[in-house]
């Protein structure tokens, strides 16, 4: 904490180091800078704001393949699960609060009007720097509450350094000043990888979608609501109008929506709003494939199970859709579903260390503790080329996601109609080749029951196309706060369902090729195993109860769904919707009070 109160004289920049001039995403250290000598040009603020660049990138540590939230369990340490489970206090929890990065900010805002450039530029500049401001403080609200505003670089003997939280409504108020200015001044269009208007409108959308939807929810707060739905609505509506992006598609529902998480070039797709581009000898993506297997994470029953038929059905219409094999969930559903999860006679090209199997061949599930069974390949590169991989390109905004800010405004104003969902979440089953949405659909029992709180059928709806739409793209977690649903995350993660014992087809060919044997027997040598009718031999799994020595773990032992976890703890309303501030900065501050039951 004591980070944020030196006054600095010099900071540390990194500058892009691209061969082409078009694009300035790669940072290296340069050069050492003072206010007093920087400042000067438009080279120089575009250099300093280049350094603040943080957006989302391949990898473990990514936030979106490490999926904390109901669509995704995790063997690694993951923060609300240890907070369910092990009643941690802020001795425990001390993440979060630091304030370098608004020290960087703040410390522009204080010198950039030295620069030698028209007005109008120097506003662009500005929206640049109070929109990084404006995305930080959203954060903090998300994850403290209230939390001190500070529009300025402070003295270690200010007094303001010592000062209590501010409360949620002004830091918001706050947030929203810094947005609006930068969305009127900010310009339309910039480099590859940069803040222009279309991102800083799209980051405001977000956040006023979740701050009115967490508001409305959360009605302990007393605090109005409307107007951040409102903005969000009026932000999305004028990039449809005016942004100039479309979903894309190619007319392949097999394959569209899949496509856009493993290109090698999506400069110029009229539905990336913002890309984190990558070039193959230049940038590195640092692809991993731990995203797929047996690494850390895998998707859950819920998620699968909340994907639609292909005629637009709720799967749990169907005879028997709790105890369907691993087979039959993948028969007639969403495209979207096998483009997410690795379904049935998917061809791996890419085998390794958390993604075995052999190279052209259809993968078969591999079963371990902790595991559900199933495995993702959004975002999974199935080409064995480094080259390739280190080529992917990241989509960290989506127009995608704009319509559904949209469709999701409207429907909690009372404001939608069959004009709203024809323009939104229908051109997203269109690319997908799903029937459309209309208004006054029936209710879906299993979706009503995860939102009690709601009794709108069209918003259960469209919560649900956000949900399949933009799953490990890092927005559910998110979700599942603004909606208090965090019920949801006390639900025990399951996976692939056995009736019982014995033989399996996972490849949907027709040809048994794994056994599930008790756990009390060993598996046999490899030329004692059973084959099947093509001569394959089959692949053995020890199946038993929760904490056995089992290889799966099954619900009932021997039969069930898997079971990846027996305990997730229990959320508490509306304690664990918060964070504590770590115990070392409130004895730093004394005048920093813990809130919400937290110690």
């Amino acid at each position: 904490m004591k980070k944020l109160f030196l006054l600095i004289g010099i900071i540390v920049f990194t500058l892009s180091s691209w061969g082409c001039e078009d694009n300035f995403l790669d940072v290296q250290p340069k050069t050492e800078i003072g206010g007093d000598t920087f400042f000067n040009s438009a080279d120089d603020l575009d250099m300093y704001l280049n350094s603040l660049l943080d957006w989302p990138w391949f990898g473990l540590g990514s936030g979106i393949f490490i999926e904390g939230s109901d669509d995704a369990t995790s063997t690694g340490s993951v923060e609300f699960r240890n907070i369910m489970v092990n009643d941690l206090t802020s001795r425990q929890l001390t993440s979060g609060w630091d304030w370098e990065r608004l020290r960087d900010i703040n410390y522009f805002l204080e010198n950039f009007d030295n620069a030698d450039i028209s007005q109008a530029d120097l506003n662009h500049y500005e929206g640049i720097a109070r929109f990084h401001r404006a995305r930080f403080y959203m954060e903090k609200v998300k994850r403290f509450a209230d939390v001190p505003w500070y529009d300025q670089v402070l003295n270690p003997d200010d007094e303001e350094l010592y000062k209590p939280r501010d409360p949620r409504e002004y830091i918001v108020e706050k947030i929203f000043e810094d947005y609006q200015f930068a969305a009127d001044h900010v310009r339309p269009s910039s480099v590859t990888g940069a803040v222009d208007k279309w991102v800083v409108k799209t980051f405001m959308a977000r956040h006023a979608l979740h701050e009115g939807t967490f508001r409305k929810y959360h009605e302990y707060l007393g605090l109005p609501h409307e107007e951040f739905l409102e903005i969000a609505r009026d932000q999305a509506r004028d990039i449809i109008d005016e942004g100039g992006f479309s979903i894309y598609s190619t007319g392949e529902p097999a394959s569209d929506y899949g496509s856009l998480f493993n290109s090698t070039n999506l400069t110029g797709n009229p539905e990336i709003i913002l890309l984190n581009r990558s070039i193959e000898g230049e940038r590195n993506s640092g692809w991993a494939p731990g995203a797929f297997g047996n690494y850390e994470q895998s998707p859950t029953k819920d998620l699968l199970q909340a994907y639609l038929m292909d005629d637009g059905s709720y799967y749990s219409e169907e005879d028997g859709w709790e105890t369907n094999t691993f087979v039959e969930e993948f028969e007639n559903r969403d495209p979207r579903l096998s483009q997410t999860f690795a379904y049935p006679g998917w061809i791996i090209e890419n085998p390794g260390t958390y993604a075995a199997g052999t190279a052209g061949e259809p993968y078969i599930q591999q079963l371990n503790p902790n595991f559900t069974g199933y495995h993702l390949i959004k975002w999974f590169v199935n080409n064995p080329s480094s080259a390739y991989q280190a080529d992917i390109d990241m989509p960290v905004l989506r127009y995608a996601e704009v319509l559904l800010i949209y469709a999701e405004a409207r429907a909690e104003l009372g404001e939608l109609n069959q004009a709203d969902l024809d323009m939104t979440v229908n051109e997203l089953r269109d690319r997908a080749g799903m029937p459309h949405m209309t208004m006054n659909p029936p209710t879906d029992p299993v979706q009503a029951d995860r939102y009690p709180n709601i009794n709108s059928a069209e918003l259960l709806e469209i919560r649900r196309e956000r949900r399949v739409e933009l799953t490990h793209e890092g927005r559910r977690f998110n979700d599942l706060m603004r909606y208090r649903a965090g019920h949801l995350l006390e639900e025990l993660p399951r996976g692939i369902y056995f009736p019982e014992l014995g033989n399996y087809d996972m490849t949907g060919d027709g040809y048994d090729n794994i056994k599930l044997i008790p756990h009390t027997e060993s598996i046999p040598s490899s030329g004692d195993r059973e084959t099947n009718e093509q001569g394959v031999t089959l692949q053995y799994f020890r199946a038993g109860p929760y904490g056995s020595d089992a290889t799966v773990f099954l619900e009932d032992g021997d039969s069930g769904s898997i079971l990846a976890r027996d305990n997730m703890g229990t959320f508490e309303d509306p304690k664990f919707y918060y964070r504590p501030i770590p115990h070392r900065d409130t004895q730093i501050n004394p005048e920093l009070e813990q809130i919400f039951g937290w110690e």
